[in-house]
């Protein structure tokens, strides 16, 4: 997902977040116990630290204050343009999110919404859902089959026109009809898609979806209709705040709090916003911030682990069309130096990531990186000459051009990031690579560079690519001008059939092993060097109850509140 705090897909979303920022976003699961953070965090499957509380704890009303990075101009989550990862997470909470997901990774059907969702053939592939017919749009219509089906229509990938994301899952299913009544819907799928839960996650209304037009530029600062406990109650684009108030039609349980207010801050004015009592929230996952928050009053410092990694992406222009050279530039790169950088006064540990699809803390992890990242600057110096890049000393040269990359780097990235981009710097250096850092403007970081693939060597976050059919589109290669999630518009045949058979083995042990199959082709092409996983480390106001840092798990926001 695609612009500052973090990227996502939609489901458990996967928009890029800037590692630049290291910040936590409000993907987090909520709150936390309070207290500080152990000297080392070894993540597990389900860490999170949220505060739990039941509904009879939770006071009634009140207001919660969360910092937003950039203003948020596409609202809906299947257009390409609109996997801006608070974007994706505010719609969770005004639009229909039909499953939760626990802090293990296991899909629930949301009862507001669904009765029952399940699989009812294999032979072909049918899941049918029974909704809650209570489940209305804020414009009073039914939610039914007919939203199934224009999500599905817009987001297949067979009318260019629809300007979309990632379509994933949609592009498997053959129909979408009405069931035994109205409440029922019925999914035909042409060939099998293992995470169907993940799909109409969120549910957008018909009336929103119809015409390419509509799904382009309807929801460009807008959301036309709600269907979640909260609406966008106020949008002020000058004051750069958005504000969510229940839903008056909403028909499940009632939210505990009476608003929640997002305002556009600056990367490095959360920690000041929080310390002034301005915002409940800011990430603690950089030393400075870190430092500053630990022992702020009435604070609680909140730890866990989603699916979260932080890597540096090549391009796939100039010299780096060239595997050899990308291959070169993997073992150039130290990557223990590179984690020590950016975990340097955090007391929570970084742990190298050794896998593109799976984190550390997930059933089928296997390192996967084999010695296409370990640090080895002979070797890339070899592979660099055979690649015709000679060196006559200082910088290597082909046919009269010098080797002259740019690490692109966005100019609000905090001082560990700086650093890291100067470490890389360096170490390019020392195999006769010329790296300029070129530091552009922290709003047009992903819509001018990342997401127009303009650049050599960049860095950002992936988040809640999970489950793993959503980290498919990071990877496939590019359609004509939609490049998915794959900015680096690098891929093989091979890594696409290896991933879509994956996303279609319904046993989750071949599945693993297929993802693991795709992962060390994807470090084999040379297409991220994956750096680490990154934990959640979050400041929050004490009191904040169901809400802070979290593991896989959903927020369920109607639980969201201040303890009594």
């Amino acid at each position: 997902m695609r612009t500052p705090p973090a990227a996502r897909r939609t489901g458990r979303a996967a928009a890029a977040a800037l590692a630049v920022l290291l910040t936590a976003t409000a993907c987090s699961s909520a709150g936390g116990s309070g207290g500080d953070v152990a000297k080392t965090v070894s993540p597990t499957v389900d860490a999170e630290d949220n505060n739990p509380q039941p509904p009879e704890n939770v006071k009634d009303g009140g207001e919660l204050r969360l910092p937003l990075q950039q203003w948020i101009t596409q609202w809906n989550p299947y257009q390409v343009d609109g996997r801006y990862g608070d974007a994706v997470e505010i719609m969770y909470y005004t639009e229909a999110k039909l499953f939760r997901v626990d802090a293990k990774g296991v899909f629930h059907p949301d009862p507001s919404y669904l009765v029952s969702a399940e699989v009812t053939s294999t032979s072909p592939q049918v899941v049918t859902y029974k909704l809650n017919p209570k489940a209305v749009w804020s414009d009073g219509t039914p939610i039914g089959y007919r939203d199934f089906a224009a999500v599905w229509k817009s987001s297949n990938g067979k009318d260019p026109a629809y300007n979309i994301a990632d379509p994933s899952g949609y592009e498997q299913i053959s129909a979408v009809e009405q069931g035994a009544d109205p409440s029922e819907v019925k999914i035909t799928f042409a060939e099998p898609y293992a995470d169907w839960q993940n799909l109409f996650n969120p549910l957008l209304p018909a009336s929103g979806l119809s015409t390419p037009q509509d799904f382009n530029e309807g929801w460009v600062e807008k959301t036309p209709v709600f269907g979640g406990p909260f609406v966008v109650a106020n949008a002020d684009k000058t004051a750069q705040t958005i504000t969510l108030t229940p839903n008056p039609r909403w028909w499940g349980p009632k939210p505990k709090l009476d608003r929640i207010t997002y305002r556009v801050l600056d990367a490095a004015a959360i920690t000041q916003a929080f310390l002034n009592n301005e915002t409940d929230l800011a990430t603690a996952g950089t030393a400075a911030a870190y430092g500053q928050l630990k022992d702020a009053p009435d604070t609680a410092i909140r730890t866990g682990t989603p699916w979260d990694e932080v890597h540096i992406s090549f391009g796939g222009n100039g010299a780096l069309a060239d595997q050899r050279v990308r291959q070169a530039l993997g073992r150039a790169l130290d990557r223990a130096s590179l984690i020590k950088i950016a975990n340097k006064g955090v007391p929570v540990e970084f742990k190298p990531l050794g896998n593109h699809l799976f984190m550390t803390n997930q059933n089928g992890y296997r390192d996967n990186s084999g010695d296409w990242a370990s640090y080895d600057p002979a070797t890339a110096k070899k592979w660099l000459d055979e690649a015709g890049w000679k060196d006559a000393g200082g910088t290597r040269s082909k046919d009269g051009q010098p080797l002259e990359l740019h690490y692109v780097l966005n100019d609000a990235s905090n001082q560990a990031q700086t650093d890291l981009a100067t470490a890389v710097q360096n170490m390019l250096q020392q195999v006769g690579v010329k790296l300029t850092v070129d530091k552009v403007p922290s709003k047009e970081y992903f819509t001018k560079y990342v997401n127009q693939g303009k650049f050599d060597l960049a860095s950002w976050r992936n988040t809640d690519s999970f489950p793993l059919s959503q980290t498919v589109a990071i990877y496939r290669a590019p359609q004509g001008d939609n490049v998915f999630g794959n900015y680096s518009k690098l891929s093989t045949p091979e890594i696409d059939t290896l991933l879509r058979k994956a996303a279609a083995t319904l046993d989750p042990a071949q599945a693993a092993e297929l993802y693991n199959q795709a992962d060390a082709r994807i470090w084999e092409l040379g297409h991220t060097v994956e750096l680490y996983q990154r934990p959640s480390i979050v400041a929050v106001r004490k009191g904040l109850a169901n809400y802070g840092a979290g593991s896989l798990a959903s927020i369920v926001i109607t639980s969201v509140g201040w303890q009594k």
